[in-house]
């Protein structure tokens, strides 16, 4: 069986984990001065590196070349040739054991933790426990969880992974090191991509990289999903056309086009677009949604240029700059654009004919000669 994209393309070193450039930081510097924490919380969006993050550490923590090597453990890293490495990179490794709190959320599964951490590692200097998905624990799960977390065996790491960091309770997270994962930048999911294809021989478009990215919203793993989804087809040459039939959504130019039909006040324009989009088979109800975010992006820009240096993490230089020549003229009116773009909807994604609440509110919409 062929090995899933994002896990062939799994990080292997701190130095490969991008867009965390301060969790990097202060690990590494953790690693070099031997000082891992016995508990870590590492919380974030999906598909940002939080559970990759936990296995360099459980490599750091049971490396052998670090062991030995004073220098080499200098660098912070893994050396990812020792036996521990590979074990762990392999999935095989008896001292490293990840817990799905959605799926083993429950007291036993932590009572049956807590026996597990009693019992000193396989071989290796450290015992790694990583709990996915944290926040989903019951509450009697994090109480019996506390004891563990405030002390535990020398040889016991425990690092907790979470999308929710709000929901754990204030007991657990005050006996953890916390790292906070931030959505990757888009020129960063799109240079690993276009990167990845090389290596996969894909020939793959401008545009079709920038749409699989975008649509990734910030996760790398979503992005190397969808890459994946696509190069099983067989294709060796991946464009817009594909990733848009795969995805449901259409691409930025039709949706920059269709934006900008709309603060023209040119309703016929944009209607013929909306027609078009959903004969090609289209989720409109993706389309609306994507078309809120593209025009909520111009009002801010409008009413606050110094957005700009968000929106460059968020968006390609090309793609920002149609965006900032459509908040040149944008009008206060069109506000209710998105207004009523909002309404529809939160309409159509219940509607048998989605397409209605669209339309109506591009109607709506029509600047009326003075």
């Amino acid at each position: 069986m062929a090995l899933a994209i994002y896990r062939k393309y799994r990080p292997s070193t701190f130095e490969d984990l991008l867009g965390q450039e301060i969790v990097v930081q202060i690990l590494k510097e953790a690693a070099r001065q031997e000082k891992i924490a016995h508990a870590y919380l590492f919380a974030g969006p999906r598909g940002t590196g939080k559970t990759t993050t936990a296995r360099l550490i459980a490599k750091i923590a049971n490396c052998e070349t670090r062991a030995k090597d004073e220098k080499f453990r200098a660098t912070g890293e893994p050396c990812n040739k020792c036996q521990k490495c590979e074990e762990i990179d392999a999935g095989r490794s008896l001292d490293v054991i990840e817990i799905d709190a959605a799926s083993n959320r429950g007291i036993d599964e932590i009572r049956d933790l807590k026996e597990n951490v009693k019992t000193a590692p396989i071989g290796s200097k450290h015992k790694v426990f990583i709990i996915d998905e944290a926040h989903q624990l019951t509450k009697d799960a994090f109480n019996a969880l506390l004891k563990t977390l405030e002390e535990p065996p020398s040889y016991v790491i425990i690092i907790l992974a979470t999308t929710e960091a709000e929901k754990l309770p204030a007991t657990i997270t005050s006996r953890t090191q916390q790292f906070y994962f931030k959505h990757i930048p888009l020129h960063q999911i799109t240079g690993k991509i276009r990167k990845i294809a090389t290596e996969e021989k894909i020939d793959l478009t401008e545009e079709a990289a920038d749409l699989i990215s975008s649509s990734a919203e910030g996760s790398f793993r979503d992005a190397e999903s969808v890459l994946d989804q696509l190069i099983s087809f067989g294709h060796q040459k991946i464009t817009i056309d594909e990733v848009e039939k795969m995805l449901g959504k259409v691409g930025f130019d039709k949706l920059s086009a269709l934006a900008g039909s709309l603060i023209d006040g040119n309703a016929k324009n944009a209607l013929e677009i909306v027609s078009q989009i959903e004969d090609g088979g289209y989720n409109l109800a993706q389309l609306t949604k994507d078309l809120i975010r593209y025009l909520r992006r111009v009002a801010v820009l409008k009413f606050n240029p110094g957005m700009k240096n968000l929106f460059e993490r968020e968006l390609m230089a090309d793609h920002l700059n149609k965006i900032i020549a459509h908040g040149q003229i944008f009008k206060d009116g069109d506000l209710n654009l998105i207004k009523r773009l909002i309404a529809a909807y939160s309409q159509m994604r219940y509607s048998q004919f989605p397409i209605i609440p669209l339309e109506v509110a591009i109607i709506e919409s029509e600047k009326k000669p003075s």
